[in-house]
């Protein structure tokens, strides 16, 4: 090339040798230009038809690609390559200069080769996202992973490049270093290990409802990476965990209960207890009024009859014999009225049942699963049957159990007086 420019030169009477600096110079700006014109050409020609190709087919995987600009970082790699390949033949009469630029457009060269990867990288994360297979796995930990290492790798080929050293030198000097490194990347390194074993283990997934007091998260995973977990919580704030608490401390997930056939009911109401007492004949005549009961009540006092006339007992005066209560009577219609409850399911455990007795009267506890999942719905369903309850309660002659009001105590008082 120097020595048609020298030609060229001579022929318009300008006398030049190829020692010449006219002649470096110049080539050097025809190098410039042909660099250019090659990027040019490939930005605005080659990398067009690339991008309508890629909007006509029906894949995601090249419309990602484009996305992430991989086509144009790789378009980048060429100029530079013809820039580093001509500086021996253009630079041969300066021997010093030769090892520095050829090591600056080496370092550019690695540089502009690792953004081609961490593009490719960024595209194929992305692909993996839209695959329902890979959707609740912590796939950006993998590839934060990848772009560490990747960027170590680059990290000391540009170094061994700048400096003449091999890359030996550095892995040498990066394990001589291992203490100070594993301080500094500690939370990484943890990170990573969380990430892999809650994994392995299948312990969270991207979407899974989980719960963790120590941290304040009641909310839902949208994040898994390398140091940390993000939780947008039920009232829209984040709540940020690091990745390895997650396998050293405890924390609920909720994902069992969404996949199983129902959401756990278990709340009580509580009873006044001076209030329970045993059925009078009246009182279980009312009750034979209410539709679901009436079989039950009729035929619990042919048992009872039956069982009190074989041991001639005389229950017209209580204890004696058997009796039906009202606080029984009552917990029994709950459990019929549940059984007749749409929204209860009946494949999963469906009971009503007494606690222990405390200051706050007898608790009624509803052991039961409502078919309906989501928090609203299952929140209306409890609400529905408990004002039912509520409102019910008083045809047993049963109060529920509340702490005295102001209107409670102004009233006893008047009453006193």
């Amino acid at each position: 090339m120097k020595k048609i420019i020298v030609e060229l030169l001579n022929k318009a009477n300008l006398a030049y040798t190829e020692n010449d600096v006219l002649v470096t110079i110049i080539h050097l700006v025809f190098i410039a230009i042909l660099s250019f014109i090659v990027y040019w050409v490939t930005k605005t020609v080659i990398l067009n038809k690339v991008h309508r190709f890629a909007e006509r087919t029906h894949t995601k995987w090249d419309d990602l690609l484009v996305q992430e600009r991989f086509f144009k970082k790789l378009s980048g790699l060429l100029p530079i390559t013809i820039v580093l390949y001509s500086v021996n033949s253009i630079l041969n009469h300066y021997k010093g200069m030769i090892p520095i630029l050829n090591s600056i457009l080496e370092a550019v060269l690695a540089v502009a080769f690792m953004r081609v990867i961490i593009s490719f990288l960024n595209a194929f994360h992305k692909m993996l996202e839209t695959k329902p297979r890979y959707k609740d796995k912590p796939l950006q930990s993998y590839f934060q992973l990848a772009k560490i290492i990747v960027y170590t790798f680059f990290g000391i080929i540009i170094f061994s490049v700048l400096t003449g050293k091999t890359p030996m030198f550095f892995l040498t000097a990066m394990g001589a270093m291992s203490a100070i490194l594993l301080l500094i990347f500690k939370d990484t390194i943890l990170g990573f290990i969380g990430s892999i074993q809650l994994a392995a283990n299948d312990m969270v997934r991207i979407g899974d409802w989980i719960t963790m007091s120590k941290y304040g998260a009641d909310g839902t995973v949208i994040e898994i990476n390398l140091a940390t977990i993000k939780v947008r919580n039920f009232d829209l704030t984040i709540t940020t965990i690091p990745t390895y608490s997650m396998i050293s401390d405890s924390f609920k997930n909720w994902r069992g209960m969404e996949e199983s056939k129902g959401r756990r009911i278990k709340r009580a109401l509580n009873v006044k207890i001076s209030t329970i007492r045993f059925c009078d004949n009246q009182l279980l005549e009312e009750l034979k009024n209410i539709k679901l009961l009436k079989p039950y009540i009729e035929e619990k006092q042919q048992e009872i009859e039956r069982y009190n006339k074989e041991r001639n007992l005389d229950n017209s005066k209580a204890p004696n014999g058997r009796s039906l209560t009202n606080v029984g009577v009552f917990r029994k219609y709950v459990e019929l009225y549940l059984q007749e409850n749409p929204n209860i399911s009946k494949e999963l455990t469906c009971m009503v049942r007494q606690l222990a007795p405390s200051e706050k009267g007898l608790p009624i506890e509803i052991y039961a699963f409502s078919t309906r999942k989501e928090w609203v719905v299952y929140e209306a369903i409890i609400a529905d049957i408990f004002d039912h309850l509520l409102s019910v309660v008083p045809a047993f002659e049963l109060e529920v159990f509340q702490y005295p009001t102001g209107t409670d105590i102004s009233s006893a008082l008047s009453l006193n007086k």
